[in-house]
């Protein structure tokens, strides 16, 4: 076996996904990032799919947090951050028995039942803050989706954008809570033997793409207004719930 994926059409479909997490780790677009994964899979497993991707979420987010470390909403992150943490340990417990069809289509029904919720009814401007123990309880979520498939956006995205922080508060606090996270994930997916050289030196290769994208997207938060980023928050969010919900059910 070579060290080394080959094959093209794994490459045409690699390139673009790494990038698409580079914007969504830098912020810009959160809701893409989760399609990452699903679109690597039309080429190989989600499980090698997922190894891959996680040396290059290293050095994405080493580059997220140097950019915003200075608008972190340390409070949320302390609220959030065990709960993901915990919903890491269940991914692993779980890896072997839950199909990633089944999360993958789990995951994309809850984020287009939170999209119709938003835009059906919308809340009002004077709307209280979602209650903290749901965000507990989607941070979890968060967490186990986010070892499974990287696909922990949705679920967190859910409880942050009803809080209505301004986008640079918004990515830096992303930024933080999935950087704690994915680096929570080294020991379990060694342990599942998904560290492997072959993988490891594909996601060598793929490595150039990983800054480009954050690059990309830090840019772009800066420039776009507000209301346009939360529009592209949701578009990308429709998006990899319709992938995931195919995925799942196809």
């Amino acid at each position: 076996m070579p060290w080394l994926i080959t094959d093209p059409w794994f490459y045409a479909a690699a390139i673009p996904a790494v990038l698409l997490m580079g914007l969504s780790k830098s912020g810009f677009g959160s809701g893409f990032g989760s399609l990452a994964v699903p679109i690597m899979a039309l080429t190989i497993p989600v499980p090698q799919a997922a190894a891959i991707m996680l040396p290059l979420l290293a050095v994405m987010d080493i580059l997220g947090v140097t950019a915003y470390r200075r608008h972190v909403d340390l409070t949320l992150i302390r609220a959030l951050l065990p709960a993901g943490l915990l919903g890491t340990v269940v991914g692993t417990l779980l890896f072997g028995v839950l199909s990633a069809r089944l999360v993958a289509a789990v995951v994309g029904a809850l984020t287009l039942a939170f999209l119709a919720q938003r835009l059906f009814f919308p809340p009002r401007a004077d709307a209280p803050p979602p209650p903290l123990w749901l965000g507990r309880l989607l941070a979890v979520a968060s967490g186990f989706t986010s070892f499974v498939a990287h696909a922990g956006g949705p679920p967190i995205n859910a409880y942050v954008l009803p809080l209505r922080l301004s986008p640079v508060v918004f990515s830096a606090t992303m930024a933080v809570f999935f950087a704690a996270v994915n680096a929570s994930k080294w020991i379990p997916y060694a342990w599942l033997g998904l560290i492997d050289w072959r993988n490891m030196v594909t996601a060598l290769a793929l490595m150039p793409f990983a800054p480009l994208g954050v690059w990309l997207g830090v840019r772009l938060v800066h420039r776009v207004p507000q209301r346009g980023f939360y529009r592209l928050v949701y578009a990308g969010m429709f998006l990899t719930g319709g992938k995931l919900l195919w995925d799942g059910l196809r």
